[in-house]
């Protein structure tokens, strides 16, 4: 190497306009693979019609699992679709085309919609399940950009995912098809999921671990209850109530009649507030005389992330939960929301 060259290679300025073309050719590679992928997905809108629709009322149907399967990539694909029904209520599953083939097929049984992905649809592992499918008598739905093809042909539903063009430089890895398989499937799922009526309490039930599943806990799972809950009858002298705060540490104390009846909330900005505003002195008064009338309630089957919103909504910092008859039951405080990572 010349001495010419070397310097060349090693001025600051020199080096910095390489790194930044570098770079811009990187952003630019990403920015084509985006737009192609996303033209794919697009361009699957069009393409909808009664063969989507009717796709849609044989899944809901199904009176077994909604079994998943597909080779490579395409089975990637698969296992995500899979999973993507199962947490929205339809009982589904992945099968793996060439394990299929060797004693995986028994996990096929009559009821079972099978829901295949090949994009050239002539996928030899998919060809020879046919065979068995067609006796036990289940459906198939393929999702396909060969519409013709052998597979789409033993189909009851065919749905095209063909795409123009792949992301890769190449036009070889699949890259937007794969894309276009998943949007479709979970065009699919989320179209059951609503043709289903499946609702926010019944995805919390399938959804208990992690931060999702803490969204979704209910608020009887959280709330203080029972000896914890600070609670005072309206006639109770004001240093009783304190002591009542006090004790249990929330900053606040309910309000009942003798039947537990919700009658309203003392917090300490409630105290604080008297005192600034009375001559007298506050010790003589009784809960009754300090109390925020018709506090903000939930019941004890919200979830977690309604009492959040409740709270940032109202700007308070507790919620106090009642049963259909409004007889106190409990009270969730914000730092009960805090362990749980919802912010």
């Amino acid at each position: 190497m010349t001495q010419a060259r070397r310097k060349k290679r090693t001025n600051p300025t020199i080096v910095k306009k390489i790194a930044a073309k570098k770079q811009t050719g990187v952003l630019e590679t990403a920015k084509r693979v985006l737009k192609i992928e996303a033209a794919a997905i697009t361009g699957l809108i069009e393409r909808l019609d009664s063969r989507f629709a009717k796709a849609v009322e044989l899944l809901y149907a199904c009176k077994g699992r909604v079994v998943v399967t597909g080779l490579g990539k395409s089975g990637l694909i698969g296992r995500k679709v899979a999973a993507t029904f199962s947490s929205t209520g339809t009982p589904s599953l992945f099968l793996h085309a060439a394990e299929a083939l060797h004693g995986d097929l028994g996990i096929l049984m009559g009821g079972d919609v099978l829901l295949a992905i090949s994009s050239s649809g002539e996928t030899e592992e998919l060809i020879e399940l046919l065979e068995a499918v067609k006796r036990l008598g289940i459906q198939l739905v393929t999702l396909t950009a060969k519409p013709r093809s052998t597979l789409a042909g033993a189909s009851d539903i065919v749905l095209d995912i063909a795409v123009t063009e792949e992301a890769c430089s190449l036009n070889l890895a699949p890259t937007a098809s794969t894309a276009a398989a998943l949007a479709m499937g979970d065009a699919l799922a989320i179209a059951v999921l609503e043709r289903r009526g499946f609702r926010e309490d019944d995805f919390a039930l399938l959804h208990p671990g992690g931060r999702l599943g803490n969204k979704l806990r209910r608020v009887e799972a959280l709330m203080h209850s029972g000896e914890d809950l600070p609670r005072v009858l309206a006639t109770a002298r004001m240093p009783d109530v304190i002591y009542e705060m006090s004790s249990k540490g929330l900053g606040l104390t309910a309000v009942t009649d003798s039947n537990g009846q919700l009658l309203g909330i003392v917090t300490d900005g409630d105290l604080r507030r008297m005192m600034q505003k009375r001559k007298k002195n506050v010790l003589d008064l009784a809960a009754g005389d300090c109390m925020t009338k018709n506090p903000v309630t939930l019941a004890r089957t919200e979830l977690a992330a309604s009492a959040l919103r409740v709270m940032e909504e109202k700007k308070i910092t507790s919620v106090l939960v009642v049963d259909a008859d409004g007889r106190l039951e409990g009270v969730v405080h914000i730092h009960d929301l805090w362990t749980l990572q919802l912010f």
